[in-house]
């Protein structure tokens, strides 16, 4: 796995997702001192039995540490944020299941991506793919507006979005994209394969050379003449999609 810089996060229940589920990546936790043990004692009990320090400091150290932010007088200090190697991600792929993936291309609001880590989560997603560049790193906000689940799925960041294009159509995958002048809906299509969902920008949405690439350009229906989604609410719907039809 590679790593980038260290960060915070903030707040009761991330703090407690990520000593549960990534113990080895926490060095310290600060808590309000005007905060009432009892009030904490799972997270005080995980971070005994993680060896995981836990300080009590002043509100203004909380302050220092995130700035103007509901931390609710939670910090965690995580050695870094860290992501997946693709190639150990594709060894680990058992196509036989159809697996599916989300392909982010352009999100740069860390509320948004931290929004789709979450129901790509909740939905079963096998794993996000990010572009190093024009796109939100993982950060105390997207940790945060995912509610801890950040850490419940593989996060890859790749150097060239055409290259990833190239691998994962080798390795057997179909790429679907979004667009609302597709003909195809996608409650039409058959879903229940290898299949990666390319998600595209907050404002311009995905960019015409890279709806070229795709396999398959699909519509999410709409009335009232809404013309656009946002972009973490296409990838929770295209994603329960999926997850509908593998189970059926």
């Amino acid at each position: 796995m590679s790593k980038s810089e260290n960060f915070f996060i903030y707040g009761r229940n991330p703090v407690e997702e990520t000593l549960q589920n990534r113990p080895d990546e926490v060095d310290k936790i600060f808590v309000k001192n005007n905060i009432k043990p009892s009030t904490y004692q799972n997270i005080n009990e995980l971070a005994q039995e993680n060896d995981v320090p836990l300080v009590k400091v002043p509100g203004a150290k909380i302050y220092n540490l995130v700035g103007k932010v509901n931390d609710q007088g939670f910090v965690a200090q995580l050695s870094a944020a860290k992501y997946t190697n693709f190639f150990d991600w594709v060894e680990t792929l058992v196509l036989s299941e159809n697996p599916a993936v989300l392909l982010l291309h352009g999100i740069e609001d860390p509320h948004n991506f931290g929004a789709i880590l979450r129901s790509a989560a909740a939905a079963g997603i096998e794993a996000v793919i990010i572009p190093m560049q024009n796109q939100a790193p993982v950060n105390a906000t997207v940790f945060k507006t995912s509610a801890g689940t950040a850490g419940r799925i593989p996060i890859i960041r790749v150097h060239d979005l055409n290259q990833a294009f190239k691998d994962l159509k080798a390795i057997g995958f179909t790429i679907v994209g979004l667009d609302g002048e597709a003909k195809e809906t996608l409650w039409e299509t058959d879903l229940d394969q290898p299949i990666v969902f390319l998600i595209g920008s907050e404002g311009e949405g995905i960019h015409a050379e890279n709806l070229k690439r795709c396999d398959k350009v699909l519509n999410i229906p709409m009335t009232n003449n809404v013309e656009s989604l946002n972009a973490s609410v296409s990838a929770a719907l295209i994603s329960y999609e999926w997850m509908r039809q593998k189970k059926q």
